[in-house]
């Protein structure tokens, strides 16, 4: 059932285990495919509310070879280390505040984190595997990140954003140049003021330089919207191009609250039947606008494009969407086109249900899709890693730790053709796998890594 393999708690595979490989893994995939989530669910006799909540379990597939090994350790999180010792949790988490106010929903009691009246954040850095220069650290959306040794998974140690830069918490997902540096984005809350959003560029190298943006005086609005995840974005004959995952509203939150998702399917649906469903948005800002600009016209000149830009009396810029795919979550690209003109993403098919059975390559031109699905199997974010020397950005090949509810069949790694979606090869592991959010792809090489 599902409950088995959403909450129930992982167990740690410390040494590497081999799979059994049935079909052909390419001989040119050399690397660890190194993935993030939630793993334990319950400290003593107290347990989590919500999914996003779960210490952290890292995990990872090793590819040499044509061979795959698995293994998996917990972040030694300074969380995860007094909640184990004190044998019930006690620092607080996202859906789970250790000292709970019922009058406040998750955004309140969020904000209460963020202006410090709870005094410290947790650092059980369950989402995310994110890069600054040479080393590797698990991240979530806190002041804090942790950095762990990609080939042990050893937890090596922790990071705080504040002692750098000022922000109260940084992003899980940053991007990475071609010079490999990283950059990421964080919030500064201050007192009762308004947020600040401050961007940082972490060198390759150890030298830095404070970078002077050239500012836009535009402002642009669109119809107030949720947005966990961002496709891709780039620039085009002076407009920025950007396509993101968008939610009416934020019942998905609610959704992830554990007793939610282990509810019974039939429930479930009922339960959510509201559920405003992700949609991918394209969204088209025009750089090159002059104030005598005409109103109430769209500012769009991009030919085929539908989304519109159009000018208010007050000298605002309204944004109109174009949807281009109703269903997906946990998008993700062939990273040699991140902020390249692009067609196709990859990502999870969301119905009904927080348990994504299926997952899609959408093609953004023709607006089609493709599905990979199995009965039963449940599997994770697809991961695009690229074939040497690849021209066509879908010549690779996708991978997802799949999980499946029918206790006859193993967790396995899914490696499929990223052109025509279908299986090349899995590798199944005789020890439990969790479900889990995100990760990247390290190459054994120096090439670029895929996330």
């Amino acid at each position: 059932n599902m409950q088995s393999i959403i909450s129930r708690n992982g167990l740690e595979t410390p040494e590497p285990v081999k799979a059994e490989v049935k079909g052909s893994v390419p001989s040119w995939l050399q690397g660890t495919l190194l993935r993030n989530g939630p793993g334990l669910f319950s400290v003593g006799n107290s347990e989590y509310n919500h999914w996003f909540d779960g210490l952290s379990l890292i995990h990872s597939f090793t590819f040499s070879g044509g061979e795959v090994t698995y293994r998996s350790k917990y972040l030694k999180s300074e969380t995860y280390k007094r909640n184990i010792k004190a044998d019930r949790i006690v620092v607080s988490e996202f859906g789970t505040m250790v000292y709970p106010d019922p009058c406040k929903n998750i955004f309140a009691r969020a904000m209460t984190h963020f202006r410090n009246i709870i005094p410290d954040f947790t650092d059980n850095n369950l989402i995310n595997i994110i890069r600054y220069g040479k080393d590797y650290y698990a991240s979530s959306e806190v002041n804090y990140i942790n950095q762990v040794d990609p080939n042990s998974l050893e937890t090596v140690s922790r990071e705080n954003y504040r002692n750098h830069i000022a922000v109260n918490l940084a992003t899980a997902h940053p991007h990475y140049d071609r010079e490999g540096n990283t950059y990421n984005m964080g919030t500064a809350i201050i007192g009762l003021g308004r947020p600040k959003y401050v961007i940082f560029k972490v060198p390759g190298n150890a030298s830095g330089m404070s970078l002077k943006l050239k500012a836009t005086s535009f402002k642009y609005y669109t119809d107030a919207l949720v947005v966990f995840h961002h496709i891709n974005a780039y620039e085009e004959d002076g407009h920025v191009v950007f396509d993101i995952i968008t939610y009416k509203d934020s019942n998905l939150y609610n959704m992830f609250y554990l007793h939610n998702m282990t509810d019974e399917t039939d429930n479930f649906i009922n339960a959510n039947k509201e559920f405003s469903p992700p949609f991918c948005q394209r969204f088209i800002l025009p750089l090159s606008i002059q104030k005598d600009s005409p109103k109430g016209t769209n500012l769009v000149t991009l030919t085929d494009a539908t989304a519109q830009a159009v000018m208010q009396d007050d000298g605002s810029i309204y944004c109109k969407p174009d949807t281009v795919f109703k269903g997906m979550e946990l998008p993700g690209i062939n990273y040699n086109f991140n902020a390249r003109k692009y067609r196709y993403f990859y990502g999870s098919r969301l119905e009904w249900s927080p348990h994504p059975n299926k997952i899609a390559k959408v093609d953004i031109v023709t607006r089609t899709h493709i599905e990979w699905q199995q009965e039963n199997c449940y599997p994770s974010e697809p991961v695009f890693v690229g074939s040497p020397g690849a021209v066509e950005e879908d010549d690779g090949v996708i991978l997802s730790s799949v999980v499946s509810s029918d206790p006859n069949v193993s967790p396995f790694l899914l490696v499929l053709n990223a052109r025509t979606f279908e299986e090349i090869a899995r590798a199944s592991v005789p020890v439990p796998v969790h479900m889990d959010l995100h990760g990247m792809f390290i190459p054994s090489t120096g090439s670029q890594e895929s996330s």
